[in-house]
């Protein structure tokens, strides 16, 4: 039995992914691992969100995760003294950032290394070094750092010069669930999905682009969900005379997020960077084909069951939506062996692959826990 406290400081309820993440994993591990005590540290927003998931008790830090200065504060020099109160076994970070040095081990689950990788594309350039300087902050108190795939393990590798014995890749899972019946669908022919918040990396600005290129008697139609407050795309949208076209959508909820998966033709996911793509396995679960960027990431994650594209060409992006609209036989068959290979993902494998990382750390004869206690 080990006490394990979850730096749960960034989540808010808007970090998207790697909130899914942290919640599909903690769910398995209350399941899988009930001999452990988990203590979840959480910020002043996370105990106003359903918090049932985790399987722990859930301490008030007091600090906020959508203050930056203060998140920033108590990441760095509040969650080790918080772990050593607590007289905690193991500190879990599992949304990249953590405490930049603690007397308790510390495991980090690092989703992208995109502040490095791509910095002129992150939507804070001021907030780029400070980030990266975290980053590195943490790789030299971790213990061992998890990551969502061979990719990001490798720029972790590359970035922070972290030894790659020492970081695990840990695929994540789709989160729709994968009974619904590909018969039961009613999806209309013309009818694409994107997903995801505004942050420039994504590339919602390129599909856009993608669909003014084409003739307007082929112009499918396209939701954009995932926006909060005014929609950084609205002006692309009516500089291009776009509006019949385009339908931009704020943060929806998962209901009607749903709704849109089981009737669109195709999700497309036109990232120039990504650390995993978990919209890419969601769709696939319930039958909706993918078109996706041509980068590793999302060959490691969609392998030969995806229409690729080249996220840097309009043209390119537009021939595939062309294809996807005149091609249902090949759409078909995108949707047949999706299903089967997201399938081949689980959180449950996820979890046990987490848990047995912390018993990695905690077995470690440098880490005694009676010392920390």
């Amino acid at each position: 039995m080990a006490r394990i406290l979850v730096d749960l400081l960034s989540y808010t309820g808007t970090k998207g992914g790697m909130e899914t993440h942290t919640r599909a994993v903690y769910t398995e591990l209350g399941r899988l691992a009930p001999q452990h005590e988990f203590i979840g540290w959480a910020s002043t927003e996370f105990l106003d969100l359903d918090h049932s998931w985790f399987p722990g008790e859930v301490v008030r830090s007091g600090w906020s995760g959508e203050n930056r200065f203060a998140w920033a504060f108590a990441e760095l020099f509040m969650v080790g003294r918080a772990a050593r109160r607590h007289r905690a076994d193991l500190i879990h970070a599992p949304a990249t950032l953590g405490p930049w040095r603690s007397r308790v081990p510390a495991i980090y689950t690092m989703h992208d290394m995109l502040y490095f990788r791509a910095p002129e594309l992150m939507a804070t350039p001021f907030y780029t070094k400070p980030v990266q300087w975290m980053e590195q902050r943490a790789a030299g108190n971790a213990s061992l750092i998890l990551t969502v795939s061979r990719d990001a393990a490798a720029d972790i590798t590359r970035y922070l010069r972290y030894p790659a014995d020492r970081v695990l890749a840990i695929h994540s899972a789709g989160t729709l669930d994968p009974r619904v019946p590909a018969t039961t669908v009613a999806r209309e022919p013309d009818l694409f999905l994107a997903v995801g918040n505004r942050l420039p990396h994504k590339n919602f600005a390129g599909i856009v682009r993608a669909i003014a290129a084409l003739p307007p008697a082929e112009r499918p139609r396209l939701v954009v969900t995932g926006s909060r407050g005014d929609d950084p795309l609205r002006p692309l949208v009516e500089e291009l005379g776009v509006e019949p076209w385009v339908d931009l959508r704020s943060w929806v909820p998962d209901d009607e997020l749903a709704d849109l998966y089981s009737r669109a033709t195709a999700l497309i996911v036109a990232n120039f960077v990504d650390g995993f793509g978990l919209p890419i396995l969601d769709a696939m679960l319930v039958g909706l084909p993918v078109l996706v960027s041509d980068i590793a990431v999302y060959r490691e994650v969609a392998g030969d069951v995806a229409g690729y594209f080249d996220p840097t060409d309009i043209h390119s992006i537009a021939a595939a939506l062309r294809r996807a609209v005149t091609d249902p036989a090949w759409l078909g068959d995108l949707a047949t062996r999706g299903r089967a290979h997201a399938a081949q993902f689980s959180w449950t494998a996820t979890a046990t692959e987490t848990l047995a990382a912390f018993q990695r750390v905690l077995d470690d004869p440098r880490h005694p826990r009676g010392r920390r206690r």
